[in-house]
C-alpha cells in the first residue's frame, strides 16, 4: 500500500528537518571561536543527533515531495516556493552550518573596506576578531573570488562594521536572494527547454543541498547561480546584451560562471543574429561589464592571478585522491617523483575538463542551456578541488534542461549521498562523530518508519 503524500505533510516534515539542523547547529553548527564546544561535550554530542536527524528528515520530506510533483496532480511553481519559503525560514538565524567560508567572506570583506589588496594577502594581514574566525589554511591565503562579491562584502562589512552577529545575517541575506534568483529563473528556462516548471523548481531550487549550503551555509555560489540564471533568462529574451552583463557579473563572483557567455552566444544565433556578431557583442558586453565592476569594487585585476588558490591537502577531489594514492605508491617504490603526482593529476583533470566541455558543447550545442550545465558538471567533476555545494553548478541547470526524467533521477541520488556528506561544524569528521551523526540519521529513518506503519495502520483496518 502506497504511502499517502500530499503538500501540507512535505511542508510539516520539511519544516521540521529545517528546525531540528537549526537547533542542532547551535551547539555542533560552524559556530564562532568564542563559542565553540568541544566535540565530546554532551551538549556538541547532542547537537550533531540532532542536525543529522534533521537533514534525514528534510532529505525525506523532499523525496516525497518528489514524488508529489511526479504525480498526477502536481503542485504549481508558486505552491513550491512558498514550501522553499517554508523550509529556509528556521536556517535564516540559524548558525552557519556545513563550512566556515561565511568567516572568509566577511574578512575578505573588511580588507576590501581597509583598502588592503585581498589577493596577494590572507585574512592574517587583517587581524582581529574577524580573521581569527578563518580557518587556519586559509588565513594566509588570497582571495579567489571575484570583484563583484568582494564589492558586496566590502559593502556588507561597511555597514555592519564589523560586527559579527549583523555581519553573518547579512551575507545570508545576500545567500537567500541569490536562492531567490534561482528560484525565479527556473521556471522559465525549464518552459525554453521543454521541461517542467515544477520538476525544475523541486531539483534545483527545493534541493537540500541549497538549503543546507547556500541558505545555511550562505555560501556564496547562490549568487553566482541567481545572476546566472537571469542572465540566461534574460538572454531568452530580447536582452542579449544584458543577458551578457549578468552572466559576467556572476563570474565575477565565481570564475566558473563564464561558461555561461558560450550559451549566450548560442542563444543569440537561435534568434537570427549572425555568428561572428554574437560572438562580438557577447565580448564587447563582457569587457566593459568586467572593467566597470573591477573599477567599482576597487579590487584590482590580482583576481585573475588568485585563481590558482591552493586547496586543502585532504580534499577529496577525483583527481586529488588519485594524486595522493599516486603519490603514496610512488614513495613506497622509492621514487623521487613522488612530489610531482598531485599536480600533474590536477592538470590532466584540468586537461580532462576541457575535452569534456568541448564534446559536450559539439554534442549539445542546440540545446545551450543543458549543455552548460553539463559543462558545468564537468569542470566541478575534474577540478582539483569539490566541496558538495559545487554540485550543485551544474544541478541547477540539469534541473531546467534534463531531456529525461531518469536524469533528475540520478541527479537527486546522488543529491542524497552529497547532503549527507559534511558535518555541520564544516570540519574533518572523527569516529565518534560519525557514530553519532549515523546515530541522528538512524533515528530519523526509524520515526519516518513509525510514522509510515501509524498512517497505514487505519487504512488496513479499513479494507480487513
Amino acid at each position: 500500500m502506497a504511502f499517502p503524500v500530499d503538500l501540507r505533510r512535505c511542508q510539516i516534515l520539511g519544516l521540521a528537518g529545517t528546525a531540528f539542523l537549526a537547533a542542532g547547529g547551535e551547539t555542533a553548527g560552524a559556530l564562532p571561536v568564542r563559542e565553540l564546544l568541544s566535540p565530546s561535550s554532551p551538549h556538541a554530542a547532542l547537537g550533531l543527533v540532532g542536525a543529522y536527524f534533521g537533514v534525514v528528515l528534510l532529505i525525506a520530506a523532499w523525496a516525497l515531495l518528489g514524488r508529489l510533483v511526479r504525480g498526477s496532480a502536481p503542485p504549481s511553481p508558486r505552491a513550491l516556493l512558498t514550501v522553499l519559503v517554508i523550509w529556509a525560514a528556521p536556517l535564516l538565524l540559524a548558525p552557519p552550518l556545513f563550512s566556515r567560508d561565511v568567516y572568509s567572506y566577511l574578512a575578505q570583506g573588511a580588507m576590501v573596506d581597509a583598502h588592503m589588496d585581498v589577493y596577494a594577502h590572507g585574512p592574517a594581514r587583517l587581524g582581529g576578531p574577524l580573521a581569527a574566525e578563518v580557518a587556519p589554511l586559509w588565513q594566509h591565503t588570497g582571495a579567489p573570488y571575484g570583484p563583484v562579491f568582494l564589492g558586496v562584502a566590502s559593502a556588507l562589512s561597511g555597514l555592519t562594521r564589523g560586527e559579527l552577529p549583523a555581519g553573518l545575517f547579512g551575507m545570508r541575506v545576500v545567500a537567500l536572494l541569490g536562492v531567490a534568483l534561482m528560484a525565479a529563473a527556473l521556471p522559465r528556462l525549464a518552459r525554453h527547454s521543454g521541461a517542467d516548471p515544477a520538476a525544475a523548481l523541486w531539483l534545483g531550487a527545493l534541493n537540500p543541498l541549497v538549503l543546507l549550503h547556500l541558505v545555511a551555509g550562505a555560501h556564496n555560489d547562490a549568487v553566482m547561480l541567481g545572476l546566472l540564471g537571469v542572465g540566461l533568462v534574460a538572454a531568452l529574451g530580447r536582452w542579449p546584451v544584458l543577458g551578457a552583463v549578468l552572466v559576467t557579473l556572476a563570474a565575477l563572483v565565481k570564475a566558473p560562471a563564464v561558461l555561461g557567455l558560450a550559451a549566450v552566444v548560442v542563444l543569440q544565433v537561435r534568434a537570427g543574429r549572425d555568428r561572428v556578431g554574437a560572438v562580438v557583442v557577447t565580448a564587447a558586453a563582457a569587457a566593459v561589464t568586467t572593467v566597470a565592476a573591477t573599477a567599482v569594487a576597487g579590487t584590482g585585476y590580482g583576481w585573475i592571478g588568485a585563481l590558482n588558490t591552493p586547496v586543502s591537502p585532504q580534499n577529496w577531489a577525483l583527481t586529488s585522491l588519485l594524486g595522493r594514492a599516486t603519490g603514496s605508491l610512488l614513495e613506497h617504490l622509492g621514487s623521487d617523483l613522488a612530489p610531482l603526482a598531485v599536480p600533474a593529476w590536477h592538470a590532466f583533470g584540468i586537461v580532462a575538463a576541457v575535452v569534456a566541455v568541448l564534446v559536450i558543447w559539439l554534442r549539445l550545442g542546440p540545446r545551450p542551456v543543458y549543455a552548460l550545465g553539463l559543462s558545468l558538471a564537468a569542470v566541478a567533476a575534474f577540478g582539483p578541488a569539490i566541496r558538495p555545494w559545487y554540485a550543485l553548478w551544474g544541478l541547477f541547470l540539469i534541473a531546467a534542461a534534463a531531456p529525461s526524467g531518469s536524469v533528475r533521477h540520478r541527479v537527486a541520488a546522488v543529491t542524497g549521498v552529497l547532503a549527507l556528506a559534511t558535518l555541520p561544524s564544516g570540519g574533518p569528521a572523527d569516529t565518534g562523530q560519525l557514530v553519532l551523526a549515523v546515530a541522528g540519521g538512524v533515528l530519523a529513518v526509524i520515526v519516518l518508519w513509525q510514522a509510515h506503519q501509524a498512517e497505514l495502520a487505519p487504512m488496513a483496518g479499513r479494507t480487513a
